[in-house]
């Protein structure tokens, strides 16, 4: 059980699997106000950007649990650089199976609602998981401006225009699913930018070291064809955020 190896090429060095970057976790971290002690679980937690660093801002302790060994491995690197790694934990396995001994005050999903196949099923899991009152935090794309035609809607790698809400439709689902919106950071075009276009120097990079490599001939279209792709679509259509929630 692992992600696939371009996944891990793509992401290359970066600390932050998503749009956000650095100041606007901290951002995040500061909004939710939170309170050493506050016990996280992130499920998809990537290179645990987030655990480790709200560990040494605000003294929480966590459990983040990824699919991907390099990400697990690297996360556990940054908990140790960070000097946080008797505060938070690494396991890797299956987010949407995962459930830890004790409640958690919080539990994240931020940028993998697949695991829940969308946000009511990724609610649910993160439910199961919360202490009574606690908080749940999810990442989710959602449509800046309606997308025109299919053509927009395949650029914004969705698989059909109902794949993603509208910003006003996606705070009316987590209403309709029980929670109530408390807080949100959004991406900007400028952290999608510095995302995307970070993916592009990573493939042109690895490109240039193994060019006979069996993934060369798909990264190579993929590297060709990113940067436009998202130009012309992605950076004007499609936003990105996490939002906090507490059940009614």
């Amino acid at each position: 059980m692992d992600l696939p190896r371009s996944f891990t090429i793509r992401e290359g060095d970066l600390r932050i699997l998503n749009p956000f970057d650095a100041g606007k976790l901290a951002t995040l971290g500061r909004a939710i106000k939170l309170e050493p002690g506050t016990s996280i679980l992130d499920l998809c937690s990537g290179k645990g950007e987030l655990l480790c660093t709200w560990a040494r801002d605000h003294g929480i302790t966590g459990t983040g649990v990824d699919i991907s060994t390099v990400f697990t491995a690297a996360a556990r690197e940054r908990a140790a650089e960070l000097g946080v790694a008797d505060r938070v934990r690494f396991a890797h396995g299956d987010a949407a199976t995962y459930v830890p001994e004790e409640p958690v005050d919080l539990a994240a999903c931020v940028g993998a609602t697949w695991i829940g196949d969308g946000v009511p099923g990724t609610l649910e899991i993160l439910r199961r998981s919360l202490r009574p009152g606690g908080m749940a935090l999810v990442g989710e794309p959602y449509w800046r401006l309606d997308p025109p035609d299919a053509e927009t809607v395949t650029g914004c790698q969705a698989r059909t225009r109902d794949e993603f809400q509208g910003l006003p439709g996606l705070v009316r689902l987590f209403a309709e699913c029980g929670w109530d919106l408390v807080e949100m950071v959004l991406a900007d075009q400028d952290s999608w930018d510095r995302y995307a276009a970070a993916h592009w120097l990573n493939l042109r990079r690895w490109l240039d070291a193994n060019p006979d490599d069996e993934l060369a001939g798909e990264l190579r279209r993929e590297l060709t064809e990113d940067p436009l792709r998202y130009v012309r679509y992605q950076r004007e259509y499609l936003g990105w955020g996490v939002f906090a929630l507490l059940r009614r």
